[in-house]
């Protein structure tokens, strides 16, 4: 049984939450595979995981490469887990269909845009048989709140 957390964002950028994830993931030991919508957002995503801390950076890559394999975190538009992640992460409008195959999926959506939100609730209604869902909510001083 997989465990899925719906993150819904209302109070900071998908771009200062999802690094903070990712190096959580990979102080547990995990690989992760981070789905988007599209290329464009992904070599978005490329950018900011490179310089969103100056003392530090995410080791990763865009799928597609030679390495992929290698890469602890890796960011792609397509199905599939080409560094065998423990963790899949969906961002803008990537909704996850199963679990099959991780440990974890981390689904992020935006509160702010109508159309993820309602796709947001009918992946929490797809994903609840057999699933531990939890879905969290980000308070108006950053912090993240359990709420299901």
């Amino acid at each position: 049984m997989a465990e899925i957390l719906f993150y819904h964002l209302e109070n900071q950028p998908l771009e200062r939450v999802i690094p903070v994830l990712l190096e959580k993931t990979l102080e547990r030991g995990w690989r992760a595979v981070v789905e988007t919508g599209s290329r464009e957002r992904a070599e978005a995503l490329d950018a900011v995981l490179w310089t969103y801390r100056d003392e530090s950076f995410l080791p990763h890559g865009i799928a597609g490469g030679e390495a992929d394999a290698d890469q602890p975190v890796l960011i792609t538009t397509e199905p599939g887990n080409g560094n065998a992640a423990n963790v899949r992460f969906f961002v803008d409008r990537a909704v996850p269909q199963s679990p099959e195959g991780y440990d974890r999926i981390v689904y992020l959506f935006s509160g702010h845009d109508p159309d993820a939100v309602t796709e947001a609730r009918a992946a929490w209604k797809a994903l609840s048989a057999g699933n531990a869902l939890t879905y969290w909510q980000q308070e108006a001083d950053g912090r993240w709140v359990k709420k299901a």
